[in-house]
């Protein structure tokens, strides 16, 4: 199991589980809370009654005086009260009183009158001068027959001479309390899944920057050169910058390491002919001999410096991040630029160069002098390896989103053992005639070039002959 999925697993158990104990006991509280604002206003009814009942309680004409009118005509009223989302349409406080003993005097139902209600605890307890009140089913199997009943004591002074009980039945409030339950049970789901969403998402990208590391990591460990990736969760963006740091630290010892004992494998060859014509040049040679070594010597020397140049220069590009100059260009000068300057070694050569733009030529973005560098090493190794008499063509055409540099000649296929091998720091093959060599650094260096630029070099050979060099990059609309 993944880190991510342990992490939400346990979210969802704390957030779900807490949620729904929460939500349980908000639900079970609700009832007993309505109840008790019920009883708490029902209290103060009664009390209220029965100050009104005391006079004709005790003058015996309880049961069809003043008060009892009052009562029938509020059980007679019409009323239609909308009470936020609840509308009540009927009255529905039953009244009734009793005496000191315990029997009912009246009844607003005219069904009780007479009867010992000395037994019930409404009466019962206010009779004993303590708060009395009760829950009772006028139909045992039916909960919803359940009637609340508050009661008052009617006072004589100091001295209880008689009980007024208030009944309301519990029908008429369970409305009002299974909506409160619905709407707080509809919220508490709401609120707990909004709460799992918000941990599905935070979990999800996590996950995903926990993965750009692991294939940041991967595309390092491959040798590719990418970015860092960037996370808004401070604890992995400094983990994704301490691994850049490695990296480029590692890349660095790496890097040093492998150009000097490249460095020191290409030195050997000239060095070694340096030397071996300086020991023959101490010693007493003709002229035309002395000429000879002295021109060897001169030669090694030029290609040791070419060797050192083209490879601090690789060196500095592959330290580069990014361009340093970024502008838009016309890809026809770049490119008739890059040709003006090889055709005299080309004429020499009897080589042509022959260039094809398009009658809309394309239009980049990036650093001329680097793509010049660029197309130059490829159209360079071209002329190095086309037959005399043969010309070598330069097109540009636009393809999709990219606009692609093609560098064609005539000269013979690259073998396969050394197609992979092209991009090769210090690879080479002979070259046709001379059997010279390179530095084998120019693929390396257009291959590096176009990465900065966001493109690619691919070289193969082509299928109607000869060798063909691609150079592709981000086309600039206008």
């Amino acid at each position: 199991m993944n880190l991510s999925l342990r992490i939400f697993i346990g979210y969802f158990l704390v957030v779900g589980l807490t949620g729904l104990f929460i939500l349980n006991i908000v639900i079970t509280e609700v009832k007993p809370s309505v109840r008790e604002t019920i009883e708490e206003t029902m209290v103060d009814t009664a009390n209220i009654l029965a100050a009104l009942a005391t006079d004709e309680l005790k003058s015996g004409t309880i049961g069809d005086g003043n008060f009892a009118q009052s009562v029938d005509r509020y059980a007679t009223r019409s009323i239609d009260a909308r009470i936020w989302h609840f509308r009540k349409t009927t009255l529905d406080f039953r009244v009734y009183v009793t005496d000191a003993q315990g029997k009912v005097v009246f009844d607003s139902e005219r069904r009780a009158v007479g009867m010992d209600y000395s037994q019930w605890n409404d009466v019962r307890r206010t009779l004993e001068g303590v708060y009395g009140a009760r829950t009772t089913r006028e139909e045992p199997s039916k909960e919803t027959s359940t009637v609340f009943h508050v009661a008052a004591p009617i006072m004589d002074g100091p001295r209880i001479i008689g009980s007024l009980t208030v009944s309301k039945p519990v029908a008429r409030i369970d409305p009002i309390i299974s909506r409160a339950e619905n709407t707080i049970f509809r919220y508490g789901v709401a609120l707990i899944l909004a709460s799992l969403a918000v941990g599905l998402y935070m979990t999800v990208r996590l996950q995903l920057s926990i993965r750009r590391l692991q294939h940041y990591a991967r595309a390092v460990a491959a040798g590719e050169h990418v970015d860092a990736p960037h996370s808004s969760a401070r604890e992995l963006e400094e983990l994704a910058r301490a691994m850049a740091d490695m990296r480029a630290r590692l890349d660095g010892k790496q890097y040093v390491e492998g150009y000097v004992q490249a460095l020191t494998h290409e030195l050997k060859s000239p060095l070694a002919a340096v030397a071996g014509a300086a020991e023959l040049l101490a010693d007493d040679l003709p002229a035309e001999d002395r000429r000879h070594f002295a021109q060897t010597v001169q030669a090694q020397t030029h290609r040791m410096q070419s060797l050192i140049d083209r490879l601090l220069r690789l060196s500095r590009l592959e330290s580069l991040e990014q361009l340093d100059t970024r502008e838009r260009l016309e890809l026809a000068n770049v490119v008739g630029k890059t040709c003006a300057a090889r055709e005299l070694i080309a004429s020499q050569r009897d080589i042509a160069i022959s260039i094809d733009m398009g009658q809309s030529p394309p239009v980049i973005e990036g650093d001329a002098a680097l793509l010049e560098l660029a197309i130059g090493s490829l159209l360079d190794n071209a002329i190095d390896f086309a037959p005399a008499g043969s010309t070598v063509q330069l097109s540009a055409t636009r393809e999709g989103a990219d606009v692609a540099v093609r560098i064609h000649n005539r000269g013979e296929a690259i073998p396969d053992y050394a197609l992979p091998r092209l991009f090769e720091r210090f690879y080479s093959l002979a070259r046709p005639g001379t059997g010279a060599r390179s530095s084998g650094l120019g693929l390396s260096i257009a291959r590096q070039i176009a990465t900065l630029h966001g493109g690619s070099v691919e070289v193969a050979n082509h299928p109607h002959g000869g060798v063909e060099a691609v150079l592709r990059l981000p086309a600039r609309g206008g």
